[in-house]
């Protein structure tokens, strides 16, 4: 009897289990840890979010079960923010499906759609359960550019002719997380119409589609006229909302798609708990007042983050979206590789970061740092990096930011 369960083995090593030993052990000893390395938002969740689920979890009859694919009122919520926000008409009862987060959605729609051994063309390098999720079902993965650049074309015509068998489905994730890349409607027309003709799904992850600074709100794929014959997005609402233990997401597009990944999920679950439910719907009616101070909130850390740390001496590229900035290795460091650094920047600075590397092979010569701590945990993560470079200081070190 084989050791590891087959599925199990499938999967690599994950690399946060080589950090956060380190992480744990620092603080053990009392370490004051600056942790820039996992996505996970500070933000309070807005008041009349968490006073609508106070209210609703006072009511029994909410404690029942709920419906896995969500309750109407957040569906029909969830199809009008598509409809003033990208312009997007849904059916929230075919079209629309509440899921636990937007992982949990995507995992399940691989697991929905995927025969063994079919192939998925995936970003490289890209949050992890983009291609996880598929390799769990017993899928194949083949790497795709992550920069929605004139390549991109190339390497998916490329992808495509050279796979056995033809890929079934394509997944885009702008703004990206980790590279923060972001994509125009012009690029997804243009893969629209390549997956149209050589009958590709496309998956499009949306988390982070409300965090972006610089007045162009990121499209929805959906927007592309034909894209719902071949396309479902996800979405979430931890970032935009400051919501991330709440466990809210979504679902949208291709009424096969959302069919299937509705079909899956009644076997798995209830759905999230009814008023946390509620109150999701409360957050997508309410004002955009609340998502508009995130994003600011965002911003300023990024600059912050962008200043400073340049001044420090090591030079962070200017995201124009999500809440995380994508920098190669200082060029001393370079050698190590994106583990090796990460786990010397907090034996030796107190900061934390992700490794590139945990979101492929082609990200470890990249560390990810999250906007997750104030201006002022930011610019101390800055002082103490710089004693780790050098000192190394100058106004050629600073990436000019736009006002």
């Amino acid at each position: 009897m084989s050791e590891v369960f087959h599925r199990i083995r499938r999967l690599p090593p994950y690399v946060f289990e080589h950090i956060n030993p380190i992480k744990a052990k620092a603080r053990a000893e009392g370490v004051d840890i600056i942790d820039l390395g996992m996505g996970n938002p500070d933000l309070p969740t807005p008041d009349h979010i968490v006073n609508k689920l106070k209210e609703t979890v006072a009511d029994p009859r909410t404690h029942r079960y709920s419906t896995s694919k969500g309750i109407p009122g957040l569906r029909k919520a969830q199809a009008s923010y598509y409809g003033r926000r990208f312009g997007v008409k849904l059916n929230p009862d075919t079209q629309v499906v509440a899921t636990l987060g937007s992982k949990e959605g995507f995992a399940n729609m691989a697991q929905a759609i995927t025969a063994p051994g079919d192939v998925v063309l995936v970003p490289n390098p890209t949050y992890p359960i983009h291609s996880f999720g598929f390799i769990m079902s017993g899928g194949v993965v083949r790497s795709m550019p992550a920069d929605p650049n004139e390549d991109f074309m190339r390497s998916l015509d490329r992808a495509v002719r050279h796979s056995i068998p033809k890929p079934i489905a394509l997944v885009l994730n702008y703004p990206a997380n980790p590279t923060a890349y972001t994509a125009d409607l012009d690029f997804y027309t243009e893969v629209v119409k390549y997956c149209k003709a050589n009958d590709i799904f496309i998956l499009s992850d949306l988390a982070y589609s409300e965090i972006y600074f610089d007045d162009a709100p990121p499209p929805s794929v959906l927007q592309v006229p034909g894209a719902m014959d071949i396309a479902v997005e996800f979405t979430s609402m931890s970032k935009t909302y400051s919501m991330p233990g709440w466990r809210v997401g979504f679902a949208v597009g291709n009424e096969r798609l959302i069919a299937a990944l509705a079909r899956v999920k009644s076997y798995l679950d209830y759905g999230a708990f009814t008023p946390i439910q509620v109150a999701a719907v409360a957050a997508l009616n309410g004002s955009d007042e609340v998502v508009d101070e995130v994003r600011k909130i965002y911003k300023h850390r990024r600059d912050v983050m962008v200043e400073s740390f340049g001044r420090a001496g090591w030079t962070i590229p200017v995201p124009r979206a999500t809440m995380f900035a994508w920098a190669p290795i200082p060029d001393q460091f370079a050698h190590l590789g994106s583990l090796e650094f990460a786990k010397l920047l907090i034996q030796e600075t107190g900061v934390g970061v992700a490794p590139g590397v945990g979101f492929g092979e082609y990200g470890d010569q990249y560390i990810r740092l999250a906007f997750v701590e104030n201006e002022q945990r930011i610019r101390q993560a800055a002082r103490n990096v710089k004693k780790l470079l050098g000192g190394k200081t100058g106004q050629g070190n600073v990436v000019p930011l736009k006002a």
